[in-house]
């Protein structure tokens, strides 16, 4: 795998997001791999392995700074129909964390980006530092945070939601954690001590019985009673409509060229 890494110790799976001089951006291959990584870590807590949480994070100076610049231009020439499989391979990602049998633990610094807001929320537990920056920033672009709004909604505070979905502002740590997107807020040290606390509970807790309440509260928050198909055909037709229109192209176009939108103020 070239865009991710994979540590084993005791009772921890590291999945470290490998890309640090794109500050670990989103591109095909990590959306693949990110996926296969989960499938392959579902399959083997299924099968009874001493594994007892995934820890998620990003090398270098940010955790993730959502969608990587050439897969942007890509995916600008993209039509609806190659939009929305794009986008239903986002979805999987997202849900491939979100299903994940064990605990995951996401830890995260400097910037926290688009769809990176999708991995957060997935995420179980998630210890930030302070000083780390969050944004919705599709609609600055011309386009919806869709993809990720199904797993978002279930983790932000709705007012929170509503204004930096809208909105497109940066917000940092102190704010996330206010809003439920963060679990832990500290520095660099605090958050190695919490982690490392998370794991010994993990670790002391009865494996089967984690897994099953894991499982209890997806059930509970409601989003596999849903119609679970229904809601991913909605979210990616959604965001392959709104990057195909007009204004989308031109978001899109503007960002890649370094120049201002048409509709800025």
């Amino acid at each position: 795998m070239s865009r991710i890494r994979i540590e084993r110790e005791a009772h921890l799976i590291r999945l470290i997001l490998s890309r640090p001089q794109a500050r670990n951006a989103f591109d095909a291959d990590s959306i693949r791999e990110i996926t296969e990584a989960f499938a392959e870590i579902a399959k083997a807590a299924n099968s009874g392995v001493g594994t007892r949480a995934v820890l998620m994070s990003g090398e270098g100076p940010s955790f993730c700074s959502g969608a990587d610049l050439a897969y942007m231009k890509s995916m600008a020439q993209y039509s609806r129909e190659e939009n929305q499989a794009d986008a239903d391979r986002l979805f999987a990602m997202f849900e491939s964390v979100r299903t994940c049998p064990l605990p995951v633990i996401a830890r995260v610094h400097g910037h926290v980006m688009g769809g990176a807001l999708g991995l957060v929320a997935c995420a179980d537990v998630v210890l930030a530092e302070v000083g780390t920056q969050f944004a919705f920033s599709e609609v600055k672009l011309g386009i919806i945070p869709a993809v990720i709004s199904p797993f978002v909604s279930q983790r932000m505070l709705p007012a929170y939601a509503r204004r930096y979905m809208l909105s497109g502002e940066l917000f940092d740590a102190e704010v996330a954690w206010r809003a439920g997107l963060v679990t832990f807020l500290g520095d660099a040290n605090e958050c190695n001590s919490e982690e490392a606390c998370l794991v010994r509970a993990f670790a002391a807790a009865g494996p089967e019985a984690v897994r099953s309440t894991k499982a209890l509260l997806r059930h509970m928050q409601g989003l596999d009673s849903r119609d679970p198909l229904r809601l991913r055909e909605h979210v990616t037709l959604a965001i392959a409509e709104r990057r195909v229109s007009a204004e989308g192209q031109e978001g899109l176009g503007a960002f890649l060229q370094r120049r201002e939108p048409s509709w800025r103020a």
